[in-house]
């Protein structure tokens, strides 16, 4: 019986049901037409229901798999949440109990330059800035403190930022230069910590 007629009695997905067919203990062999054909004397009926039952673990190891990321998710953005970040080299009430190195986090604006000619407008850079310098930053920051959970610590010290601006041009086909947008950029920079509350600071 061809898996079509199969599929189509039984409302079944056809690319799966035939996939599922080739890696089953079921007798199967490929027609003239190259469709899938099985083996008459065994039991359709039994075979659907083999199948639903595997379509039925799939979907419930799926469920599984969905369910475990959403809480790693969800561990992980409370961990970033309560994370503490610090200029300085310690927290009050806190002990350093282990140091895992220099770490940092990017952010990145391109602000255009404004268009050519009669009827451009140029690009007022400095408010443009200044309206994106608190998203990179922020930006910056939470990619640092994702460096630091990477490393299983709870702590940033030493933190700092840098910056950077950039003035890119390239060459275009007429032999002139074609000035592209301008790119600013922050760095935060720090060191990854482990920290526990001091045993007299956990007293109520």
């Amino acid at each position: 019986m061809k898996t079509k007629d199969i599929v189509r009695n039984h409302h079944l997905n056809g690319a799966s049901f035939e996939t599922w067919i080739k890696q089953s203990e079921y007798k199967y062999r490929i027609g003239l037409m190259g469709g899938i054909e099985v083996d008459d004397t065994q039991s359709i009926e039994e075979m659907v229901g083999a199948f639903k039952q595997f379509e039925l673990q799939n979907q419930e190891r799926a469920a599984r798999e969905d369910a475990e990321r959403d809480r790693a998710a969800q561990l992980k953005q409370q961990s970033l949440d309560s994370m503490l970040v610090t200029s300085g080299f310690g927290f009050e009430g806190y002990a350093i109990t282990k140091y895992s190195g220099y770490i940092s986090g990017d952010g990145v604006v391109q602000i255009d330059r404004g268009r050519d000619g009669v009827f451009g407008r140029p690009t007022n850079t400095g408010k443009s800035l200044m309206a994106s310098l608190d998203q990179i930053r922020r930006k910056a920051l939470t990619e640092l403190k994702e460096a630091a959970y990477e490393l299983g610590c709870n702590a940033v010290i030493g933190v700092d930022f840098d910056y950077l601006t950039l003035d890119p041009q390239t060459a275009n086909s007429s032999g002139g230069t074609t000035y592209l947008p301008y790119v600013f950029g922050v760095t935060a920079n720090g060191n990854a910590v482990t920290i526990e509350k001091n045993a007299l600071a956990a007293l109520p």
